[in-house]
């Protein structure tokens, strides 16, 4: 089986060992390490190299979730199933465009979102965004502190 590849074998672990250090630590989707590197150094067509990473994409994000969770880091259930809810139902409607899309297209479309998402990133200020999920939770433990005579849970335990 390994004879049938177009790259020795070892190009691939070396672009997994990337995507799962980058995914990891960044937590970053397997798309933005595999496909690129799938297209530019082993020249996947754009189709094959997105449907390659979202096939990565399921073991890779379950390990490092779980190492999240072992680490004891937080990650909300609710939204966790969510998301899933949301991104099965866009991955059906996704990956229907995909197939009707020229490469060219999908492979510009792909620079462009990495190139917006980067420049947003780059330049978002420091400062705490709008209201979202956690200034909610910091907020209802405002008013649970108020709710119970302005003293704290911690103080009052004592």
């Amino acid at each position: 089986m390994l004879a049938h590849l177009s790259h020795s074998w070892w190009v691939f672990v070396i672009v997994g060992v990337a995507a799962g250090v980058i995914s990891g630590s960044l937590g970053l989707g397997s798309g933005t390490v595999v496909v690129p590197a799938l297209v530019l150094i082993c020249h996947f067509g754009q189709k094959s190299a997105q449907g390659t990473a979202l096939a990565v994409m399921v073991p890779m994000a379950l390990v490092g979730a779980l190492q999240y969770w072992r680490h004891g880091i937080e990650m909300d259930q609710l939204v966790i199933v969510l998301i899933v809810c949301g991104a099965l139902a866009g991955t059906l409607g996704g990956t229907e465009l995909a197939a009707r899309l020229p490469e060219s297209v999908l492979r510009k479309a792909f620079a462009v979102f990495l190139a917006v998402v980067a420049f947003k990133m780059f330049t978002m200020s420091s400062k705490a965004g709008p209201p979202g999920i956690e200034s909610d939770r910091v907020n209802q433990n405002a008013v649970s502190s108020i709710g119970n005579g302005g003293v704290s849970n911690d103080a009052a335990s004592k």
